[in-house]
């Protein structure tokens, strides 16, 4: 799969968004719940969102450019940014709209069929999401994580409210529809946050991974064996993509040719390790004291 077909997951969730749009609104329309009525509102922000993933994703998938030689990779940490803020609005809305209905509690209406149009809404969500989360893990993409993650706030907002409908249709105590609501909206403002600290940290150009870090020193580390040297090795995370750096010290007497063999050599290894990776090194003579003056931020 191509790395453009990412676009075909954001279509996805842009289709998932209106099904589950008309689905809840009509739920909320045959029951008069409040609780349904925040699940079509959080519905409306995943259209937005969606929206927002397909441009992004559209934007950076775009090759590098004179203005921008390292790509537009990192295009994606506004998508999930938005999508971080639109959570903490769509929590902002379903409690705006409760509280009232807790203060002046209504009486729910035809509960059976909202509820099975609502758990046909939560099926398409749930459904799309975890397509959006193998795709976010095999292509590293923090766009469809984020809207994955989105999704699934929404599958929970609609268990919220299909467990506040069902309690009140049982006790007949109308307060239960929106304090659910409410309940609901506090709980999925830790993922709004998560997904903002991430996109704000991804945006501050960290190192990537842990586990990428470990597996480019054991690459390094069977080369050491052989006498090369390495310092200044550094890599960084943009969405999707990663970049690395470093410095290759081998013996003076080597040909540039030799030299050259065995930087594409590491680069190559590193590429197959860190697939969507850029690999850059520069050669050095091992016996050269100006060759070790740049040795921090080694990993």
């Amino acid at each position: 799969m191509t790395e453009r077909s990412l676009t075909r997951f954001a279509w996805l969730s842009v289709a998932a968004a209106v099904a589950t749009i008309a689905l809840k609104t009509g739920a909320w329309w045959v029951t008069g719940s409040v609780g349904l009525l925040s699940d079509a509102v959080e519905s409306l922000v995943n259209l937005v969102a969606a929206l927002m993933a397909l441009w992004m994703l559209t934007l950076a998938e775009r090759p590098p450019d004179e203005e921008h030689a390292f790509g537009y990779s990192k295009a994606e940490y506004f998508s999930s940014g938005l999508e971080g803020a639109m959570i903490f609005v769509a929590a902002a809305v379903i409690v705006a709209t409760a509280v009232p209905r807790v203060l002046r509690p209504e009486p729910l209406e035809a509960v059976g069929l909202g509820l099975t149009i609502s758990v046909v809404a939560s099926a398409i969500n749930f459904a799309v999401a975890w397509a959006l989360f193998r795709a976010a893990k095999r292509y590293g993409s923090i766009t469809l994580e984020a809207d994955a993650h989105h999704l699934m706030t929404d599958v929970w907002t609609s268990a919220g409210v299909l467990v506040g409908v069902l309690l009140v249709k049982v006790t007949g105590w109308n307060r239960l529809d929106p304090l659910v609501a409410i309940g609901v909206a506090i709980n999925i403002l830790w993922t709004g946050y998560g997904l903002l600290r991430r996109s704000a940290a991804g945006l501050m150009d960290p190192s990537v991974p842990q586990a990428q870090r470990t597996a480019i020193r054991d690459i390094l580390a069977r080369h050491e064996k052989e006498g090369i040297e390495f310092h200044a090795v550094r890599t960084r995370q943009a969405a999707g993509r990663a970049f690395v750096s470093m410095h290759v010290l081998v013996p003076g007497a080597w040909t540039v040719k030799k030299g050259h063999d065995l930087a594409d050599a590491i680069e190559h290894e590193i590429r197959e390790a860190l697939p969507r990776t850029t690999v850059t090194t520069h050669l050095e003579p091992l016996e050269d004291p100006a060759s070790h003056t740049d040795t921090g931020l080694n990993g």
